[in-house]
């Protein structure tokens, strides 16, 4: 495992494939807790639900070296990310490559976690975190390209994490919203423009 910093755009073959049509979640599945998943204004919808697990809408295929763009907006309360050559393990725990949506002063948006396994791969650097690209309380532009068995992200242009990591070579994408323990009012996250670029 090795963590450099990005500073290029990446390069991509193929054509642009909505993952998401806009209108349903065709192709999806969810796993993991009870939280809802709703399409609206041509966007996911995430709302949580309390006493649940962190629940993931999971695509049903699986996908390996990809560019993976999407924009999001999320509650300035609640914590997200979206998986990456993830998998299933023990029923429907979902496991694998996250990367983090963070709006939090701590700012980790756009750093690697390795969800239900090894934990962090790939913080933002201290410099990053003073002055994160993430904007809080409005959408934001997330580039995810992974090839071979090195993972870069963007947000809104800039460059976050650049890992080395040979764990999982394919898997599933998910869009996760995190466990809120016994809070009760609702919080959402949402996510729109979602496409992907499969890579050769």
């Amino acid at each position: 495992m090795h963590l450099a910093q990005t500073s290029a755009q990446p390069e991509a073959g193929g054509d642009w494939t909505p993952l998401f049509d806009g209108k349903t979640l065709d192709g999806f599945v969810t796993r993991g807790g009870a939280a809802a998943y709703t399409v609206e204004d041509n966007a996911i919808v995430g709302e949580t639900r309390p006493n649940t697990p962190n629940t993931f809408l999971c695509t049903e295929r699986e996908y390996a070296d990809f560019v993976l763009e999407f924009e999001v907006l999320v509650h300035p309360e609640l914590n997200s990310g979206v998986q990456i050559r993830s998998h299933v393990k023990d029923g429907d725990r979902v496991f694998g490559y996250q990367v983090e949506i963070d709006p939090t002063a701590r700012g980790f948006s756009g750093g690697i976690y390795d969800e239900a396994r090894r934990g962090w791969l790939a913080q933002p650097t201290p410099q990053q975190a003073a002055k994160p690209p993430f904007r809080a309380e409005e959408w934001n532009h997330y580039r995810i390209e992974a090839r071979g068995d090195r993972i870069r992200t963007w947000i809104n242009d800039v460059p976050v994490a650049d890992l080395i990591d040979d764990a999982d070579a394919s898997g599933l994408i998910g869009f996760q919203v995190h466990g809120v323990g016994g809070r009760t009012d609702p919080l959402q996250v949402r996510w729109r423009n979602v496409r992907i670029r499969e890579l050769e």
